[in-house]
């Protein structure tokens, strides 16, 4: 399997390492390094990340923030993460740039597939930020709709387990680790993949996606070599 651009979905919650909290210097720049390395291989990176580790619109409408607005701070909170990612990346040499769903400038040009597509056909990483620009989304639908608009040949979804699994390892021992998988699969046995919208669009649009830890220094670039880690999910 051969990638030109791939889109690669980060959880803000992976960007605490061990400090419960905030952005780690440490998982950044780990992040920055991997991210480097397969673009000097010539791949063609487009980035989504999640905002969690600051803010999360639903667990803020949980404890009595109205939902919009919840949601608007979790987009603030992936700008902040993007920016952070972007001056890891930028300090290794490789150009980068943030794109945000609102305007924002001068923090962040106003996304467009033409911009990011110009800038990752230069050999630049493009940070998509501020999920789709509109409350009731997620990041990974942000990802999704990033990645088809793109045109990448697969969405890599970075978390902090090595895959699919029956059901959630970090609390049920007994679970199992898919290899491969199709979409129609994960829909009949109810596997959390990705909420609904995001998975939806990925199976309409034939983006295949590969869920692997990301949290292991020089995981990506297996991916990206086709080793064979993670779980790939297709048609």
């Amino acid at each position: 399997m051969k990638f030109n651009r791939i889109l690669l979905k980060l959880s803000g919650e992976s960007l605490m390492g061990k400090q419960g909290y905030g952005i780690d210097s440490q998982r950044l720049s780990d992040y920055a390094e991997d991210i480097t390395r397969i673009c000097n291989k010539g791949v063609q990176v487009a980035i989504v990340i999640g905002g969690g580790n600051i803010f999360r619109g639903l667990s803020g409408a949980s404890k009595g923030f109205d939902r919009y607005k919840g949601d608007q701070m979790g987009m603030l909170a992936t700008v902040i993460n993007s920016l952070a990612l972007s001056s890891a990346i930028e300090s290794l040499g490789r150009k980068c740039r943030v794109l945000t769903a609102i305007r924002m400038e001068p923090i962040g040009e106003l996304y467009s597939k033409p911009k990011a597509v110009e800038a990752l056909e230069r050999g630049e990483v493009v940070i998509c930020s501020a999920g789709t620009g509109n409350p009731y989304f997620t990041t990974d639908t942000g990802s999704s709709l990033r990645g088809i608009e793109l045109e990448a040949d697969v969405m890599l979804k970075g978390t902090r387990v090595d895959g699919i699994y029956t059901a959630d390892p970090e609390k049920d021992p007994t679970a199992t680790k898919f290899d491969d998988i199709t979409y129609n699969e994960i829909y009949n046995k109810g596997l959390k993949v990705m909420d609904l919208t995001a998975t939806t669009m990925c199976m309409e649009n034939n983006l295949p996606i590969i869920v692997f830890n990301m949290d292991v220094p020089g995981n990506l670039i297996k991916v990206i070599d086709g080793e064979k880690i993670g779980t790939y999910v297709h048609n």
